[in-house]
């Protein structure tokens, strides 16, 4: 019996979205503009991905956009093409769900982008939670810049900070030690079924450490709302198959239809990935995410730091390619893009590469949601949503 690994890049998109300009995105392209960095950027020439390019990772960023993307001219052994998602967000709830089946079944609320941003009830609420006088940001802000604006006063109230995006996303950062971790996440425990009754996907916990500078934690915790119909999760477990999370899959699904999770930095969370390809039972499905594409480099706009990423976890590849048995799959792809290179500090709306590891041929052009449909497929359960298997 076969398995299958669902390994999401979270924020590395391949541009070409044909709805980008809807968004504010027209023209934005992740890997292609990293591509492009380097080549420019770097002596010693561009990005280098040979395992993933050898899956596809050019291939699939030349069919969703066009861009040239330099050092990334592999001829593909893998199966690879790209998505496109329907669903109206270009944020992690938005893409995760629908990569496992399900386009998201309504519109998402999102704060506007003014100083205050936030309804005072919301405010009310947050602060009557946390035991304060008040809150600090209340506005849209990146996440690391509103925490070196705001921790000092944060430590001298006592507040908690909070801020926004272009996402449907309430997000609080507190300092580990002065709020308290646990404050921190109680807190946004306590506040999360309100926004989720008014449509925010999700509540953020970003706890920091630290006395200048300031340094986020692995220690984020996502309160997302419960997906309003099984997804690829449901399909698999419902079938008697074990699904097991790496990194915020777990919080993205509210742990609906999975079994285990484990969470951490990347570098960990590799780790965890060649666990899983030497320990996963035959049927099962590992669902992950490494965040810091998105987290450290995307959001931060920084361009090389996110090329050495990519480079990372590229050499972590072969040992965990080679691990796989005769019938296993890998998936590679991601949930929306996160142009380093593009203006603001927020996501990018773009089609996303899909690589299939132990498979060959070509996907081309292909739906979010056919990846789902491609894994049920794979693993002999029933097709869970709107999906068409391109296996």
């Amino acid at each position: 019996m076969s398995r299958a690994f669902l390994i999401v890049l979270d924020s590395v998109g391949c541009g070409g979205a044909p709805d980008a300009d809807d968004f504010g995105d027209e023209g934005a392209n992740t890997l292609a503009h990293i591509a492009q960095y380097c080549a420019a950027e770097r002596p010693s020439g561009g990005l280098k991905l040979p395992n993933l390019d050898k899956l596809g990772l050019g291939a699939a960023v030349r069919i969703a956009s066009g861009e040239k993307t330099p050092g990334l001219n592999e001829m593909p052994n893998g199966l690879w093409g790209a998505a496109t998602e329907v669903s109206n967000g270009k944020d992690t709830p938005s893409g995760h769900w629908e990569l496992a089946g399900l386009p998201v079944p309504f519109d998402w609320t999102y704060f506007p982008d003014t100083e205050p941003c936030f309804p005072p009830a919301l405010v009310d609420l947050v602060r009557q939670a946390a035991g304060t006088e008040g809150i600090l940001g209340n506005r849209h802000a990146s996440g690391s810049l509103i925490i070196e604006d705001e921790a000092e006063n944060h430590i001298r109230t006592g507040w908690p900070i909070c801020y926004t995006s272009v996402d449907s996303v309430f997000q609080i950062a507190a300092h580990e030690d002065h709020f308290g971790l646990d404050r921190l996440l109680d807190l946004c425990r306590t506040i999360a079924p309100t926004l989720h009754e008014m449509k925010v996907g999700r509540v953020i916990a970003r706890p920091f450490v630290g006395n200048g500078p300031w340094e986020r934690t692995s220690n984020r915790r996502d309160f997302a709302i419960m997906p309003p119909a099984p997804t690829l999760c449901d399909a698999v477990q419902g079938a008697g198959r074990q699904v097991h999370a790496i990194g915020k899959v777990g919080d993205i699904f509210s742990m609906r239809g999975i079994d285990t999770h484990v969470k951490g930095p990347d570098a960990a969370l590799m780790r965890h990935l060649q666990d899983a390809v030497r320990d996963m039972p035959y049927g099962s499905l590992t669902f992950a995410n490494f965040v810091e594409f998105d987290s450290l480099y995307g959001h931060r706009r920084d361009p090389a730091g996110y090329a050495a990423h990519l480079e990372w976890f590229d050499g972590c590849l072969p040992p965990i390619l080679e691990a796989m048995r005769p019938d296993d799959i890998m998936v590679f792809t991601a949930d929306h893009g996160n142009d380093p290179t593009w203006r603001g500090s927020d996501h990018t709306r773009e089609r996303v590469p899909v690589l299939v590891a132990g498979k060959s041929g070509e996907a081309g052009l292909i739906a979010f949601s056919d990846i789902a449909a491609s894994i049920c497929t794979h693993l002999g359960v029933p097709i869970i949503g709107p999906g068409r298997s391109f296996l």
